[in-house]
């Protein structure tokens, strides 16, 4: 990096926390964590895509794809059962969600059973999506120190800091504006790296093709139960159940929707997300593919993400030689022009931070919520703004206590976070779909399938080691649907009469515009994914 590329960071940081002055104003709850629900679809709908889309994607995905032992256009399976589940979350759990009036979605819960299962899947929340985040945002920092020499510490300040204060001074409209500006940022940086990829790539007399073995997208005999990976079947029934809890029930995103400015709105962004991912990862995995194909053929390419690796990760790596996510870095700063680096140095700060301020404000968000602002007597205020604020710059350090103590790990990190998450995802699924749609199940019940949906979810990971980590989306769903209903019949309590919420799902709804674009989306996407080994593969 020289003069021109630091500028263009520093504006950038100087910009963002303009943002969290320029929203300062927060008036309320609603204010400060919903952007006093007055937000249109398409910020939010930005603002989910570039929390879910974070810096491990931008990274560690094309590293995936172009160069991970394994790896490939495979990846794509990921958004196979996106459209559906957008579906799903549109007819089941928007319209009781929306209509609650509520900040923290675990209220919900709480109306339907008790304090104690509100709390308790809070908690669940807290403790995951602190972890993930912790590692997201080491992994982050110490592939920029690899490749920048910057002090591993000071990237970590960079990135948390910064977002810490413009989302503690801005609330939710500093978060969503800053998001949607992110998504561009980082969009721009992937077709930044196409373009110089794939004219370093045709100006090589080598290259002849990509490497047919990369290009399978669909694998419709892997089951993932002997160690076997991204499969068909795992990657459609495991994918519904990540994304549905995902979307539907991790305030991080329900949050979005909870601020829309109405239920057709919030409806909207997942109509969007569900019609603009597919895209966007194809995008991540062509670059990949591209600047894979580009390491390859050039030693010297090679060589240099061998000894950045060597250099930065002996142990870890003392076998393979190289970790792939820092396949993009390297690139970056070997292959661009100065400028161009600064930019792309910022679509990577850009998408971390735009992880890190979604979760801290949510974090926030269920702290106050679910441990103090709940019961029949209600916070003032200036009381509630006030924990608000301190709960953030908590969950900040938080976070970058959890980066230190569990970041450090070997592989392309994505899939360690996806480990991660997919051992609650499903129990907090199907919390939201008994509430909803199941009125038998009783608070004890509920409680008990939810612990024992998760430590039961870690005792299969722990003792079938070769089951892909992607069922367990679904097998803690049907965990904790079973053991709800079962501890239900066998103690019985008394119904909870505040809870009066009545909801079902019309025909209307299921013949809806939305769900039959969604619906003929997915099956373009499909055909899609069959067809594209055979597209890439007469390219040369």
């Amino acid at each position: 990096m020289n003069w021109i590329d630091y500028i263009v960071v520093i504006v950038y940081l100087i910009a963002f926390l303009g943002l969290g002055v320029f929203f300062k104003e927060n008036k309320d709850a609603k204010d400060y964590f919903l952007g006093g629900k007055e937000m249109g679809w398409f910020p939010l709908s930005l603002s989910a895509m570039a929390t879910q889309l974070s810096a491990i994607s931008f990274i560690s995905a094309p590293a995936f794809v172009g160069l991970a032992q394994g790896g490939g256009m495979k990846w794509l399976t990921f958004e196979l059962a996106v459209p559906l589940a957008m579906i799903g979350i549109i007819l089941i759990i928007v319209p009781p969600l929306y209509r609650a009036n509520i900040v923290s979605i675990y209220e919900f819960v709480e109306r339907r059973f008790s304090t104690s299962t509100r709390i308790v899947l809070s908690f669940v929340f807290q403790i995951s999506r602190s972890l993930s985040t912790g590692v997201a945002v080491y992994t982050i920092a110490i592939i920029l120190q690899s490749v920048l020499n910057i002090s591993f510490h000071y990237t970590i300040i960079l990135i948390t800091v910064i977002t810490i204060v413009y989302s503690f001074m801005g609330g939710m409209k500093a978060v969503v504006w800053g998001d949607a500006i992110q998504m561009i940022i980082l969009f721009g940086g992937l077709l930044i790296c196409i373009y110089y990829g794939w004219g370093l790539l045709q100006a090589n007399p080598n290259f002849n093709g990509f490497e047919t073995e990369r290009l399978q997208v669909v694998d419709m005999n892997n089951l993932g139960f002997d160690g076997g990976t991204f499969g068909f079947l795992p990657m459609m029934l495991g994918g519904l159940f990540l994304y549905l809890s995902y979307y539907g029930t991790d305030q991080t995103q329900a949050q979005r929707l909870l601020s829309a400015k109405d239920e057709k709105a919030a409806k909207n962004i997942l109509l969007a997300n569900g019609l603009l991912r597919f895209p966007v990862v194809l995008t991540y995995c062509i670059m990949g593919l591209i600047i894979g194909a580009l390491v390859h053929l050039t030693p010297d390419f090679m060589s240099e993400i061998a000894a950045v690796t060597q250099k930065h990760y002996p142990k870890e790596f003392a076998t393979s030689g190289i970790k792939p996510d820092l396949m993009l870095p390297v690139f970056i700063m070997k292959y661009l022009p100065h400028g161009m680096i600064g930019i792309l140095i910022v679509g990577i700060l850009s998408a971390a931070m735009s992880s890190v301020s979604s979760t801290i404000n949510s974090l926030g968000a269920v702290t106050v919520e679910d441990l103090f602002n709940r019961g029949k007597v209600k916070l003032s205020q200036a009381k509630y703004m006030k924990l608000s604020k301190i709960s953030i710059v908590f969950w900040g350090f938080v976070c970058i206590a959890s980066a230190y103590l569990f970041g450090n790990t070997g592989g392309t990190v994505i899939e360690l976070i996806n480990m991660i998450s997919s051992q609650f995802y499903g129990p907090i699924l199907a919390t939201f779909i008994i509430a909803i749609l199941v009125k038998r199940v009783n608070y004890i019940g509920m409680n008990v399938g939810i612990v024992g949906g998760v430590l039961i979810n870690i005792s299969i990971k722990y003792f079938f080691d070769d089951i892909f980590w992607i069922w367990f989306n679904l097998t803690g769903f049907v965990i904790t649907f079973v053991l709800a209903l079962v501890v239900s019949a066998l103690f019985k309590t008394e119904k909870n009469k505040d809870f009066n919420i009545e909801f079902k799902v019309k025909r209307e709804d299921v013949l809806s515009r939305d769900v039959i674009i969604l619906l003929i989306f997915f099956v373009i996407i499909l055909g899609v994914s069959f067809s594209l080994p055979s597209i890439l593969a007469g390219i040369r």
